[in-house]
């Protein structure tokens, strides 16, 4: 049994082995994740914290320190978890049982002082309990450790990871976990079907296997206690505890705090089990033979013990008495205890863990566990013993002081007292024995090194943009004399021999310039061809994005704005002019009545007439002519007409159904129609009208209303006759909640705004287009498809009608976006632009359009920021009037957010910034404010000195460029949470082999604690029919409820006597239930409440199987019910391509079950016979030329009129039914589909999207190319697919479903009731970007404007807004970084870059790389790599060019592999996997930069180290308990003790407790802990590169070689076999790798004036080549 379970514990090793290189590494607290519930595993957290390498064994305080430290960083970025401790899990430490301690006091910790949600409740993780808490809480995922302190306790984590994928709880890596200001990083191993399998097909042999592994650890125990307690056991020792405990409670009746108790209970314990261990040790061996020679025994005598205790009390006594600030100075000893201390420290440990294991015995006792965090010191020990062994026999005699010894006396009386085994001696000598307890070493205390560290003092620089930002706090910084070593070595060294020849101070193109030109040579036929072509294409795509007619613009200037009392004088005194413009638009309103009214008669036979036939049908042909029609009178009389024909299909409807059910959709439409007639068209109503109205109402049952509206007898008698009969049963109030929900009228205005033709504006889009009037910038928050996007489109509008020059920038985060907005700007304007000038440009990462010729262009992020930060593309930045932030949320995203920040404080003009989900708007636009104020002072103080610093000519420039970009300052918030329509919810589940839906009310997703605490979220909204629920739920449950008339629907206020409810008055009604319902959680009435909930909470089934197969049914379903077409949302690339697939080959099934069996045979017979037609008509063809007859003439005819037969019979042969594909064929001319079909004829997936797009289906994903996706959009916008992604548009969908399918019922919960986290600013420097700020101010066209804008960028950092530690932080940075430049040669000390600056910034994106390249270049070491073949050759061998690609790899290729992989030695088949070392001489050149980078770093910490908080720094970062206090002054000890003041600068004081100095600051990999928090700097940003990483356990971290082995194999399915790596993230890391080589060999040819330098040469071969190998794949 034993070796088959250790070969099923090897399975389970190799499942988890594979599956970790596959991890994809990501942040776990995305967007909209933060609210999503997690785990921790507590003992995975606590071997995590337990193997940081600064940590010295026995230092509990400074474990909880980055427990805490860990804890903190979690919640402070919106983590919401629970740490769970299994009880089994002890078993892993009975080897250790230190850890065991530290263990009970970690959860006594979180439990005690900490808001931590712990679980300790669950024994195992395959207990039935734990799997019904997961399927209850339903985690996202499980942080837990792949690795434990030996190979058991791995097994054990094994099986915690096998049991989370079997619950699909996704699992993350604690290993190589990495942090940034808001997000954590992690490998995070996602749960699948195969792995849920695997645990169900196994479930049987997992349990045995776990149920042997315990048994076996259970062994271990047994051995580990024997040998020191004999045969006391684990209960027996719990009744020593509890004696002991017992006697303490008589002398200490009062209570005490844990450190007292936990210090006097374990040494008592300890005293008495040691003492039974001499007597079982001397039993033993006075029964032993004398034959046996015993081997000498050095065993500790009883009174050895007691010394050692008593050491242990007189530190326990400094722990109680000195504030950490006075232990952080503690000096560290780094001699061992002696091998014969083994055992009593062993067995001490145990008694301190038993001691502790039992803490609930003080349970109504006065303990206070606050300090539980600091029961264990063992440096502090080692410091006191080391003195009284070795100092204090040596002849120095130093008062404890009164204090402490008086607290180390009552703590060994009371240790006396409680021992009764024996006599325990007097607290007074410590010492009474000769033994050293430590053993003797030549330099036995740590020293700190301190001449290793670098002079303090900063390089001084003179600039004025230093100046201006880091003024203040200059004063207060040490700087370095100019004779100083440091600054006379900044003297420019000879360069290397081969690098006289490089220009490195030639300014290097753009990367504007780089990327791809969509066309290049405007000579060229076949460009103005191509040209054409992309016109024609973007035209059409964005005709296909919306319906709206392209518009001509015609620049008219700017218009001044209009002065009101003007206005009035014109219009007492109108001008012949202005009656004939008047005159005119009367009589065109008057053609247009005619017009319509025309219109109406042509088309009212047939609609009647299908309305007689079909009421749905026709009603549907109605509100199409109604939606066209722009002639109120026309509409009011074609509504009457469909109100008649309502009134007449329900009184049929009724008399054929009776009593029985009613369809109320016949009621609905009639009830629409009087909407539409009372709230838009009253004031056309004739009494007839209302006649007919209220004759509706009273067949509908409405008779209140009827009466209300026209109270004659004729009504009167209508009641008598139809009140059984007609009416709906139901009271009008209730009626249009539950049935009309989502037609009730929203507030609109019925004003039209001149400004706008399409549309009448709501009050919140008229804002929106003040704003752009006058010039101002705004925050536009509203719901997705509300119409916010209308400004940015009247916005370009206003540019373009000013002039020529203006132009507007559309900044959108993706590339999909970018071709959207401007195919849509393409199709809806046209303008006849100057020669060389176009209307739209494009600039992405990929290529660019017109960029810089264009009024209006469209970008991202990152392509805005080059021409913005580009010293020489100022003047046409200055041309920019207007910009707009599509998306500005992503400024708190993940990937390069910060960019967002520089852009909007670097653009003067004004600017759009549009959302749909920003949560705190309000800090946005305040700090967005305190940007224009900034701008504001700058433009004033420019406009100052222009006239007396520019000539006339450049002034008279300058004014006009300033005229036409004048602007307000005023940055307005608009915000608009209303949505167009209402979302209604609804879960899937599988029942019987099929497909059902079950609606959610979003009230199931609340608890009563929930809204007890933060009441209902914001934006959990009900659709009226869902209040109707909740009101009707809230009766059944509360029979007596006082408030349920009032609430009532027929009595509620705003419902009142009213035939047409509004979307408001819905709301109010809304409002009120919520604000009741929230009364009974707070009044007593909680009960209820919770019942109420649980009501509404939907039938949920869940399903053991694989409910993605279940996806075709899913669809299928859909569209049975109409509700297609549909978005699909998966987290899973794959997936979405296999559900895609799925449908396809469900419907092509179909297909073939429906298909005659002979029709494939008949389809190859006519395909044979149409070919043998096609080539008789080629020969017939080729035959007439040479002869014409009327008998060939015949005979080709005949041949024509078969080939078409043949055609269209094969084509309904092949052609696909129409229940067997959801693409709607009438949606696009097959003209127009080829043409989108052609576009992705040589993408990868090209095939697969047209096949999928015959049936209707498509899918969208980022690893998709650009064609791919304008495939996907432009069919589902067409119609053509129905099977894709939309959100409600307004207007167009007054009702949205969303179904859940395969999301577990807790999660929808916590979907529902997520809240959009807060937006914060990043980190927003980095050495690279300021050395960038640095060109742009001593480079750019205008270095006013220049300085200005990077004055702005530094000054202005979302993060430090209203922080002013955080400024003066960024401060300090920004010199360091100005130090790092000055000393790397990148700039001087008058702030000019110099050198290879420019091939610095133009690799910005991979930092620290760029910054080791350009040293490894200035070194000449590629220069020594790069030698040819031969002397007079110019290419470079096969090896030279590996060595090349290993050296980038390195470099620009980092993907880190978790350290689990490396150790555990796989095979691969053709890869190596493992990237090399780079060569030696590189090697040495890295470390020699990385130390240099570091001991300037560490300098720089102890710098900022002043800015640090101590009063923060002295407590712990979560608990916030506080370990500060007054230092003792009466103890020459203590003094001597703690005396290392200096070399503690800039390390945590926690961290100073396990023997840490700031020379500790010089180590490879130090982690980001070790330094003063509050500080805000870590080694995270120091530019150093190592060549390898270290987890948290201490592994290395190797590189992935993805980029070595394909150079070498050229082969992407190796690297998914080996590597591990999907094809399809490997193509992503294979572009970027080569687009990095291609920019540094365009950058050196730039660069180098020598064409055969052997460097750029090889560069640019190493470049074709790679390119070859990439093309192919």
């Amino acid at each position: 049994m034993e070796k088959q379970c250790t070969m099923f514990l090897e399975i389970m090793s190799q499942l988890i082995l594979e599956n970790i290189p596959r991890a994809a590494y990501s942040s776990l607290l995305n967007d909209f994740v933060e609210s999503e519930f997690f785990l921790i595993d507590g003992d995975s957290l606590l071997l995590t914290c337990v193997c940081e390498m600064s940590l010295e064994p026995g230092q509990s305080l400074h474990f909880f320190y980055l427990v805490e430290r860990y804890l903190l960083d979690v919640t402070s970025k919106g983590g919401q978890f629970a740490i769970v401790f299994f009880k089994d899990a002890e078993y892993a430490y009975f080897s250790v049982p230190e850890l065991l301690t530290l263990r009970t006091s970690l959860i006594l910790h979180l439990q005690k002082n900490t808001t931590i949600e712990v679980w300790t409740t669950f024994s195992n993780c395959l207990s039935e309990e734990w799997s019904i808490c997961l399927n209850q809480s339903c985690p996202y995922f499980l942080i837990v450790a792949d690795e434990g302190l030996d190979y058991l306790q791995t097994h054990l984590l094994n099986f915690v990871v096998i049991q989370a994928w079997a619950a699909k709880v996704n699992v993350v890596l604690f290993s190589g976990q990495t942090s940034d200001i808001l997000r954590l990083y992690a490998y995070f191993m996602q749960s699948s079907y195969k792995k849920q399998m695997f645990f169900k097909k196994n479930e049987g042999t997992i349990m045995n296997v776990y149920k042997a592994l315990i048994e076996q650890l259970e062994k271990y125990r047994d051995r580990a206690l024997t040998p020191l307690f004999g045969d006391l056991k684990f209960n027996d020792m719990e009744k020593e505890v509890s004696e002991i405990v017992s006697l303490l409670k008589q002398l200490w009746p009062e209570g005490s705090d844990i450190q007292r108790v936990f210090c006097v209970t374990s040494c008592s314990l300890f005293l008495e089990m040691y003492h039974s261990y001499l007597e079982n040790r001397e039993k033993r061996a006075s029964t032993e033979t004398s034959e046996v020679t015993q081997k000498p025994d050095n065993c500790l005598t009883l009174k050895d013990v007691e010394d050692f205790c008593k050491l242990h009390c007189l530190s326990v006594a400094f722990q109680l008495h000195l504030p950490l600030s006075q232990r952080a100075r503690s000096r560290f000893i780094t001699s061992n205890w002696i091998q014969d201390l083994e055992t009593v420290l062993k067995m001490k440990k145990w008694c301190e863990y038993f001691t502790l294991s039992n803490v609930d015995i003080f349970e109504f006792w006065s303990l206070d566990l606050l300090h539980v965090s600091d029961l264990s010191d063992e440096p502090l020990l080692k410091n006191i013993a080391f003195y009284y062994e070795y100092e204090n026999k040596g002849g120095l005699d130093l008062k404890v002081g009164d204090v402490i010894m008086k607290e180390y006396i009552h703590l060994w009386d009371t240790v006396s007292k409680l021992v009764k085994k024996f006599d325990v001696g007097k607290p007074i000598p410590l010492r009474t024995t000769k033994v050293h307890f430590i053993e003797k070493t030549l330099s036995p205390i740590k020293e700190s090194s301190q001449e290793m560290m670098p002079n303090l003092g900063f390089i001084p620089i003179s600039c004025n943009l230093v100046d201006e930002f880091t003024r203040d706090i200059l004063k207060d910084l040490p700087f370095l004399k100019s004779d100083d070593p440091i600054v006379t070595s900044l003297v420019k060294h000879k360069e290397f021999d081969e690098l006289v020849h490089w220009h490195s101070h030639r300014p290097l193109s753009d990367d504007y310039d780089r990327r791809k030109v969509t066309f290049d040579d405007k000579r060229d036929p076949r460009y103005l061809r191509g040209l054409q072509k992309y016109h024609y294409f973007q035209r059409f795509y964005g005709s296909s994005l919306e319906s709206i007619t392209s518009k001509t613009i015609i620049t008219e200037g700017p218009k001044p704005k209009k002065d009101c009392i003007k206005s009035k004088r014109t219009k007492a005194h109108e001008t012949k002019a202005e009656l004939i413009v008047r005159e005119n638009k009367k009589r065109l309103i008057v053609e247009e009545e005619q017009k319509e009214g025309q219109k109406w008669s042509a088309l009212s036979f047939s609609i009647e007439e299908e309305m007689r036939r079909n009421l749905n049908s026709g009603i549907k042909k109605l509100e199409e002519f109604l939606k066209s029609c722009k002639s109120s009178s026309v509409k009011t009389q074609a509504e009457r007409v469909g109100l008649q024909a309502c009134l007449k299909a329900w009184k049929e409807h009724c008399r054929a159904e009776g009593e029985a059910t009613k369809d109320f959709n016949i009621a609905v439409n009639m009830m629409k129609r009087i909407h539409s007639l009372l709230e838009k068209h009253s004031e056309l109503l004739q009494e007839a009208d209302q006649k007919l109205i209220a004759r509706c109402l009273t067949y509908l049952g409405f008779y209140e209303l009827a009466d209300s509206l026209c109270p004659t007898q004729e009504a009167a008698d209508d009641v008598k006759m139809t009140k059984k009969k007609y009416s709906v049963g139901i009271g009008p109030a209730r009626f249009q909640l539950q049935y009309m929900g989502h037609y009730l009228i929203r507030e609109e205005r019925k004003d039209p705004d001149p400004r706008v033709q399409d549309f009448i504006p709501d009050t919140w889009q008229r804002e929106l287009l003040d704003v752009v009037d006058n010039y101002e910038s705004a925050v536009i928050v509203a719901p997705t498809s509300s119409g916010k996007t209308y400004a940015s489109y009247y916005c370009m509008e206003k540019v373009l009608k000013e002039s020529n020059e203006g132009v507007v920038v559309y900044v959108a985060p993706t590339k999909a976006l970018v071709n959207q907005v401007a195919a849509t700007v393409q199709n809806r304007y046209t303008k006849n632009m100057p020669a060389g000038e176009v209307l739209c440009g494009v600039f992405t990462s990929d290529y660019h359009h017109e960029a810089l010729n264009s009024q209006v262009l469209i970008t991202m992020p990152a392509c805005f920021e080059i021409l913005l930060l580009a010293p020489h593309r100022q003047n046409w930045v200055k041309r920019i009037r207007y910009v707009i932030f599509d998306e500005v949320h992503c400024i708190g995203g993940e990937i390069r957010a910060e960019i967002w920040e520089h852009l909007l404080v670097m653009i003067r003009c004004p600017f759009l910034a549009l959302s749909a989900t920003i949560s705190n708007p309000q800090h946005l636009t305040e700090w967005l404010q305190s940007v224009k104020r900034y701008w504001k002072q700058i433009d004033s103080t420019m406009e100052q000195g222009s006239v007396s610093q520019r000539n006339a000519a450049t002034c008279s420039s300058y004014h006009k460029d300033r005229v036409q970009a004048r602007q307000s300052y005023k940055v307005r918030l608009v915000l608009y949470e209303e949505r167009y329509n209402d979302l209604e919810k609804y879960l899937c589940s599988v029942r019987q082999g099929d497909v059902c839906f079950d609606h959610f009310h979003p009230c199931a997703a609340l608890t009563t604690d929930h809204i007890e605490k933060y009441g209902f979220p914001s934006d959990l909204a009900l659709s009226p029919r869902e209040s109707i629920q909740l009101y009707d739920t809230m009766c059944q449950v509360w029979k007596s409820w006082p408030q349920a008339q009032n609430l009532c629907p027929e009595n509620f206020t705003q419902f009142k006597n009213k035939i047409v409810i509004k979307m408001l008055d819905a709301r109010k009604y809304e409002e009120s239930l919520k604000e009741e319902f929230t009364n009974w959680v707070k009044n007593g009435n909680e009960k209820e409440a919770r019942l109420v909930l649980k009501n509404l909470s939907p039938d949920y089934h869940d399903y053991s199987g694989q409910m993605l197969d279940f996806f075709p049914c899913l669809v299928e379903k859909l569209r049975k019910m109409e509700k297609l077409p549909a978005v699909f949302f998966l987290f899973s690339l794959d997936t979405v391509e296999e559900c895609a697939e799925s449908v396809c080959e469900f419907l092509e099934e179909k297909q073939e079950e429906k298909r005659p069996p002979k029709a494939d045979k008949v389809a190859y017979t006519m395909t044979n016979k149409l070919r043998k037609v096609k080539k008789s008509l080629e020969k017939q063809k080729i035959d007439e030329k040479g002869q014409k007859s009327s008998r060939r003439l015949d005979q080709s005819i005949m041949y024509e009129a078969e080939h078409d037969y043949l055609l269209k019979s094969l084509e309904k042969n092949l052609e696909i039914p129409k229940d067997c594909t959801y693409a709607d064929q009438k949606a696009i001319d097959e003209e127009a589909l080829q043409m989108v079909f052609k576009r992705v004829k040589y993408e990868r997936k090209g095939d697969t999207l047209k096949k999928l797009a015959r049936r209707g289906i498509g899918y969208h994903h980022s690893s998709m190319t650009n064609k791919e996706k304008q495939l996907v959009e432009i069919l589902f916008r067409k119609g053509f697919i129905r099977m894709s992604g939309r959100a409600g548009r307004r207007g167009q969908d007054l009702l949205g479903d969303v179904y859940f399918f395969d999301i577990p019922l807790p999660k929808i919960g916590k979907l529902i009731k997520s809240k959009v986290p807060d937006l914060r600013g990043q980190f927003p420097l980095s050495i690279t970007l300021i050395l960038r700020l640095m060109l742009l101010a001593t480079k750019a066209d205008d270095l006013e404007d220049g300085k200005a804008k990077a004055l702005s960028v530094l000054k202005h950092s979302l993060l430090s807004f209203k922080q002013p530690r955080a400024t003066d932080m960024l401060k300090l940075y920004f010199l360091y970084s100005l130090q790092f430049l000055v000393k790397e040669g990148h700039i001087d000390q008058e702030g000019n870059p110099t050198g290879f600056a420019g091939l610095v910034t133009h690799l910005h994106y991979h930092e620290p790389s760029n910054l080791v390249f350009v040293s490894f270049l200035v070194k000449g070491l590629f220069h020594k790599l790069c030698q040819p073949t031969s002397k007079d050759s110019k290419c470079f061998s096969e090896d030279v060019m590996e060595k090349l690609v290993l050296v980038l790899a390195n470099l620009f290729g980092r993907r880190y592999i978790p350290a689990k992989f490396h150790e555990a030695h796989p095979k691969f088949y053709q890869s190596k996997v493992f990237l090399d070392d780079l060569p030696q001489d590189f090697s040495d050149a890295l470390l020699e930069y990385n130390m240099q980078v570091t001991r300037d770093f560490a300098s720089f910490l102890l710098i900022v180290s002043r800015l640090a908080d101590m009063k923060q720094e002295y407590q712990l970062p979560l608990s916030k308990i506080e370990f500060a206090g007054k230092e003792c002054e009466d103890s020459p000890l203590v003094s001597h003790l703690m005396s290392c003041k200096e070399g503690r600068m800039a390390v945590s004081p926690f961290v100073c407790l396990s023997g840490n100095f700031d020379v500790d600051l010089l180590s490879p990999g130090v982690p980001n802990h070790v330094t003063l928090h509050t500080i805000c700097i870590n080694h995270a940003q120091a530019p150093v590169l190592w060549p390898h990483r270290l987890d948290s356990q201490g592994r290395k971290m190797p590189l992935d070689a993805y980029a070595l082995d394909f150079y070498k194999y050229g082969s992407l399915a190796g690297l998914d076999q080996d590597n591990r790596i999907h094809p399809r993230d490997a193509y992503n890391l294979l572009k970027d790798f080569y687009l990095t080589i291609k920019s540094i060999s365009v950058s050196l040819r730039e660069l180098c004036e020598n064409e055969e330098d052997n460097v750029v040469l090889a560069f640019e071969q190493l470049s074709k080549s790679f390119h070859e190998k990439f093309e192919l794949v």
